[in-house]
């Protein structure tokens, strides 16, 4: 697949204008908006104003607080470690939180808290792969590509404010 296959549409949501750009068969990428401004698509992408319908209509019922759990096709392009980090975030339940070093152990690297950080940074499908339910070891609201103010506002929409966070021996999920 060439830069040339690929389309892009943006989509309207309550955080902005989300540009969703992959190919006719699935979604590749999520992108947020950055203060305030739709991301830029690349200029070799086609333009497709009815691409990723059955995406917008999952967005809109997560919005909507309809859908929990996104099962649109999507490719994920990444390091072996990366793809195992990701679908561990797959499986965290809507309105739930975990740490990035139970991930770590989840994904067989005990010591890798910071791996999986820097895997989270690299998901190209926010919201759909829900990076934005992994928090600090303390708790605390830390690390996401679309900043704070909108991992809180995603934690809050699921229904989790920072007084409500589990102290951090209570935090997890089970597979």
């Amino acid at each position: 697949m060439t830069e040339q296959d690929i389309c892009f549409c943006y989509h309207e949501s309550p955080i902005g204008a989300l540009l969703l750009s992959g190919s006719q068969e699935c979604i590749h990428a999520l992108t947020f908006p950055k203060e305030g401004e739709p991301a830029l698509a690349n200029v070799r992408w086609r333009k497709d104003a009815d691409a990723f319908a059955k995406v917008r209509r999952e967005l809109d019922a997560y919005f909507n607080k309809t859908l929990q759990r996104f099962t649109v096709p999507y490719l994920l392009k990444g390091s072996p470690f990366q793809l195992a980090v990701w679908r561990a975030l797959c499986a965290i339940p809507y309105g739930s939180v975990t740490n990035y070093g139970d991930i770590a152990v989840r994904v067989g690297k005990p010591k890798g808290a910071q791996a999986v950080g820097m895997a989270n940074h690299a998901n190209p499908l926010p919201i759909i792969v829900p990076c934005h339910r992994v928090i600090g070891a303390d708790g605390s609201l830390v690390g996401f590509g679309g900043g704070l103010e909108l991992k809180t506002w995603l934690l809050a929409h699921e229904g989790i404010t920072p007084g409500n966070i589990c102290s951090p021996g209570q935090l997890g999920f089970d597979f």
